[in-house]
């Protein structure tokens, strides 16, 4: 429950929307068993993507073919499995999995696994090979300090290849750290923050954001992050990349 009466940091803006969890409605998932969906990103926001969160209260599947579409998955919280191409792996929290079109995919998640799914039409390149799937973990990938600075790191999931139109990093700051500078460009972002908090700019406002927290940056939105409190913040986010302007 809400501590005051119909008070909510939701906003939803033109070009940038904050929601808040304790505001998020599931929504029906005819892939998912088990489970309930929650699409906090969508097209019907202004987005050209998907960010749906799942949950699951008891052992849950989730399975199909992706067609003309991909998506990556990141499990939050808990434990599960991912199966394409008769390859199974398990999954743990900070486990990502890639899944690229035209491909068969399973996924099981045990009570109280979390997972944020990115999805989209994928955008061939030509002379450009669809990429492969792909399952790593978090701790696996170094976290690069972005443009020099050791408070501010950058784990990059996806490679940074011409076959991938999305990016999905993890940013982690320490207390007091920043965005650089006021970042304005091209890609949108779908964010959820991890853990810690901070204070987000998002266009002309600014906002406190907490674990739990999603956050949609539409093109030339203007943004940037400072992270506050006593420990470390972080967010999971994806961009689109490594494709010419629509």
């Amino acid at each position: 429950m809400t501590p005051l009466f119909a008070h909510t940091r939701s906003v939803v803006r033109r070009n940038y929307a904050l929601l808040e969890p304790t505001g998020f409605v599931h929504s029906p998932a005819p892939q998912w068993q088990n489970g309930k969906a929650f699409v906090v990103i969508s097209p019907a926001m202004g987005a050209r993507f998907t960010q749906t969160h799942l949950t699951f209260d008891r052992h849950g599947t989730g399975q199909g073919e992706t067609g003309d579409d991909e998506f990556c998955a990141y499990v939050v919280k808990g434990f599960g499995r991912a199966q394409f191409e008769g390859k199974a792996t398990a999954l743990g929290a900070g486990s990502f999995v890639y899944v690229p079109p035209a491909t068969r995919w399973s996924i099981r998640a045990i009570r109280g696994c979390e997972i944020v799914i990115f999805s989209r039409k994928y955008v061939p390149l030509s002379g450009v090979p669809t990429p492969a799937p792909r399952i790593g973990h978090a701790k696996d990938v170094p976290g690069e300090p972005f443009l020099g600075d050791p408070d501010a790191r950058l784990q990059v999931l996806l490679p940074d290849e011409p076959a991938f139109d999305m990016a999905v990093n993890i940013f982690t700051y320490q207390p007091g750290a920043t965005l650089p500078m006021v970042e304005t460009h091209i890609m949108e972002h779908g964010l959820v923050m991890l853990s810690g908090q901070g204070v987000y700019r998002l266009h002309d406002d600014w906002h406190p954001v907490r674990a739990g927290d999603v956050i949609w940056m539409g093109p030339y939105c203007p943004q940037w992050f400072v992270a506050i409190g006593k420990g470390p913040a972080s967010y999971l986010y994806y961009k689109d990349v490594n494709r010419p302007p629509l």
